[in-house]
């Protein structure tokens, strides 16, 4: 846009707005990203015949959560100490955090009961090791109150596994295996319309979701970058040189295209 990365005499330029105009308008396009994948994860939750709660139905015939006092009825409200409301939040922290035995709050005849050291059994996907829910939850129904919390926490929990997926990236959970680029996240999203309608729009708010988060982290040549020199811009009262921002952006921008070249690469071969 005009005055984004040049000075501009226009009164309309974006270099003349005001910090918290800019900050508002580098912002926008990241937001849009996350609230279109909360609307696409709305309508999904909208289409669903039945709900899932977080309650115990039923164990599987191998199931080891059950030896450790996990009972049929037991409403699972926090994992570790992570509230969990509903199904889709319940099997992610099993899944990331099941790899080691966890202590699950449950409710259980009105009372809230600490089962501690519940083991689930492991499954490894693209070299990494995830818990595996072993026991069945009873469904809801879709009624306007249980609807709207679905959405609520559907959406919520898709953004914090998002950043929780960047943490464990970084911290080396996920190796290079589990990042895909353009060739990998089209694989991907082919299989998952073979799958089902529903299996490809979910995929499609959480890739959407994910542009909008990863666009706000704070890297040069990202949003989130310029988000950054703009909050120092206004605790300054005036903004870092142009020439210094321009460098650190594009010094960025190469190791982001460098980054990319190697994950098409890897997603190619991988493809072969």
């Amino acid at each position: 846009m005009v005055g984004e990365d040049e000075e501009s005499d226009d009164p309309n330029a974006f270099n003349k707005k005001k910090v918290w105009q800019r900050l508002i308008i580098v912002s926008a396009g990241a937001v849009i990203n996350i609230l279109l994948g909360v609307i696409i994860t709305s309508v999904l939750v909208c289409a669903k015949p039945v709900l899932g709660s977080t309650v115990v139905a039923e164990f599987s015939e191998e199931s080891v959560s059950q030896e450790a006092g996990l009972q049929i009825d037991d409403e699972i409200i926090r994992v570790n100490g992570q509230r969990v409301h509903i199904a889709d939040e319940l099997m992610y922290e099993i899944m990331r955090l099941g790899i080691e035995p966890v202590d699950l709050t449950v409710i259980r005849d009105g009372e809230e009961v600490l089962v501690k050291n519940v083991e689930f059994p492991i499954m490894s996907e693209s070299g990494t090791a995830f818990g595996n829910q072993d026991f069945k939850i009873y469904a809801e129904r879709p009624t306007f109150g249980n609807i709207a919390k679905h959405c609520l926490y559907r959406s919520t929990y898709t953004v914090r596994m998002i950043w929780e997926s960047l943490y464990d990236l970084v911290t080396g959970r996920y190796g290079i295996q589990a990042v895909s680029g353009p060739v990998g996240v089209t694989e991907v999203l082919t299989e998952a319309a073979q799958t089902s309608s529903f299996s490809f729009f979910s995929l499609i708010a959480i890739i959407t979701m994910n542009l909008g988060v990863v666009n706000l982290l704070p890297l040069p040549a990202l949003d989130g970058g310029r988000l950054i020199f703009l909050i120092i811009e206004g605790i300054r009262r005036k903004p870092v040189k142009p020439e210094i921002e321009g460098y650190i952006h594009f010094a960025g921008l190469a190791v982001l295209m460098l980054f990319m070249v190697v994950i098409c690469v890897k997603d190619i071969i991988g493809l072969f």
